[in-house]
């Protein structure tokens, strides 16, 4: 397998009929195991019943329907979007050149050939379309986000508001980062702390307010227990996974997987310990009490994360929580 992923890493689609046919059935048990992992977590949780909340009923809002290429896609924020909003404006026909030197929102764009659809319209659309989702590890997700939209906001937005915001409500000695006269007092950033946004995101999740969405769970605006998605795609295993996507919708000529926003220096692993351990370990079960659902539906742990985090005994001189 490894070796196919190389190939199809370098756009190598020259592959023998025997060797694709291998290749495409190690997928395909993989993409059953997990509509199938999905399908009894759904029953055990009793998310799989149509009810008046947003968990028991399809939520249309973030789908993306292409009637002509017989797709249907839920953007979940941090997890590929910008690679597959990408490829879903190509295959709205939007020029390839012109999608590179554009200012324009990608999003946006695709949004204008691409309207909000009803939920009839997407009942009708899963009826005869290929229906998929990319899903990633919750708090992996979550730290690319604070990272993208919190850490490094761009000036005058909303999310930098929110962090301007956040910063007021949560921080302790709220000190101006330049100028300051004490000179043993550490100098806190002009951003929140990742610990600042968790003690944020806990306090949305008591109140009961709506989440950005671009670090609200999955299962709150994709409801895979409402809708049956065909192709249930992870990062972790992306390439292989949208290669499969791509030849059962037969888009091979359309589509050429491009890695958008890659990581850039450190990797996932540093990122994750060195923001991880900045919380406590009580926050870090606080997050997975926010995340349970997509943690329990596509199968992902705690497993490496909990134990970076502080115990109250060596928090004392960390940021309040």
């Amino acid at each position: 397998m490894k070796v196919l992923s190389l190939l199809m890493q370098n756009n190598s689609w020259s592959l023998s009929h025997e060797a694709m046919s291998y290749w495409m059935s190690e997928v395909e048990a993989r993409m059953v195991q997990r509509r199938h992992h999905l399908k009894q977590v759904c029953a055990k949780l009793d998310l799989d019943v149509y009810g008046n909340d947003s968990l028991h009923r399809p939520n249309p809002w973030e789908f993306l329907v292409n009637r002509p290429h017989h797709l249907v896609w839920c953007n979940v924020f941090k997890a590929a979007s910008t690679s597959w909003m990408y490829n879903f404006n190509i295959l709205a026909g939007y020029n390839p050149k012109f999608l590179r030197n554009s200012k324009l929102v990608p999003l946006n764009l695709a949004r204008r050939r691409y309207p909000r659809p009803s939920l009839h319209a997407l009942q009708q659309a899963l009826n005869d379309s290929v229906a998929f989702l990319i899903v990633r590890h919750p708090l992996e997700r979550l730290l690319s986000a604070y990272r993208d939209k919190i850490q490094f906001s761009l000036p005058h937005t909303l999310h930098q508001k929110l962090g301007n915001e956040i910063i007021l409500k949560y921080r302790k000695n709220k000190q101006k980062v330049k100028g300051s006269r004490n000179k043993s007092t550490p100098k806190k950033p002009r951003w929140p702390t990742f610990s600042e946004f968790v003690q944020y995101l806990v306090n949305v999740q008591q109140k009961g307010d709506p989440f950005d969405m671009h670090w609200a769970p999955i299962t709150h605006f994709c409801t895979p227990c409402q809708v049956d998605f065909d192709i249930i795609m992870k990062f972790e295993t992306l390439q292989e996974d949208q290669n499969y996507l791509i030849h059962q919708a037969g888009l091979q000529d359309i589509i050429r997987p491009e890695w958008k926003n890659p990581a850039k220096g450190c990797t996932t692993t540093e990122l994750v310990t060195s923001y991880y351990s900045q919380l406590t370990r009580a926050q870090i079960l606080q997050l997975y009490h926010i995340y349970r659902y997509d943690f329990e539906l596509f199968g992902y742990t705690l497993d490496g994360y909990l134990q970076l985090g502080m115990t109250e005994s060596n928090s004392a001189g960390s940021p309040a929580t």
